[in-house]
């Protein structure tokens, strides 16, 4: 299977909070629910597309129980979202978690399980939010698609998913769009970073060294 990352940022890298004020307020975050006021078709019209090509969802053990929480209670046979999410196979990053109650659930303990799930046949395994798993799967090198959606809003403060100290990574660019309010999104996939250059003056003129 592909493993896919699938997450909101702020322009200011923030991945924290995005869909309520009460999501996360670990380390004192009260700037929740910023992706709210951007929501709208264009926004719907690219989450949606996500789901028909998800074959297992795998999440980290907070977002695990804030969809725990939230997904079971939605019934409607029309929402795909909802009939995918609860109905696949999912998988929760977790070393203490032991007896989960959502049906069709199996907890993994290591980046090593990840990859063997990797090798299984299948289409997409997806990775919904989950900043802390999100990045020990970039460390690892397991992601195969980033599918990102920035909204036009700095915090300022907050989760980042590129934090401090996680290995550098080029990026190409296999799709990309921006909607009228301002959200951009952009599906990359990771490739081996170009030694850098410099600029130089050369008779006068502007070249690359």
């Amino acid at each position: 299977m592909r493993l896919t990352l699938h997450t909101f940022l702020t322009s200011d890298g923030v991945v924290q909070g995005p869909g309520g004020p009460d999501e996360d307020r670990s380390g004192g975050f009260d700037l929740g629910g910023w992706v709210v006021p951007y929501a709208g078709p264009e926004f719907d019209e690219i989450v949606d597309n996500w789901f028909p090509r998800a074959e297992a969802i795998l999440l980290g053990r907070s977002t695990y129980e804030m969809f725990l929480g939230y997904w079971p209670r939605v019934t409607d046979p029309d929402n795909l979202i909802a009939a995918k999410i609860n109905g696949l196979p999912k998988y929760v990053a977790s070393r203490t978690l032991r007896e989960p109650t959502w049906e069709n659930t199996t907890v993994v303990e290591s980046v090593e399980q990840v990859r063997a799930l990797k090798e299984q046949p299948g289409g997409e395994l997806q990775v919904h939010g989950s900043c802390g798993l999100a990045q020990d799967l970039h460390r690892a090198g397991l992601i195969d698609e980033y599918r990102l959606i920035t909204f036009p809003i700095t915090l300022g403060r907050g989760k980042r998913l590129f934090a401090e100290g996680l290995p550098p990574t080029a990026f190409t660019v296999v799709e990309s769009r921006t909607a009228a309010n301002g959200l951009s999104y952009a599906v990359l996939t990771p490739t081996a970073i170009t030694p850098g250059g410099e600029y130089v003056v050369v008779d006068g003129a502007l070249a690359v060294g």
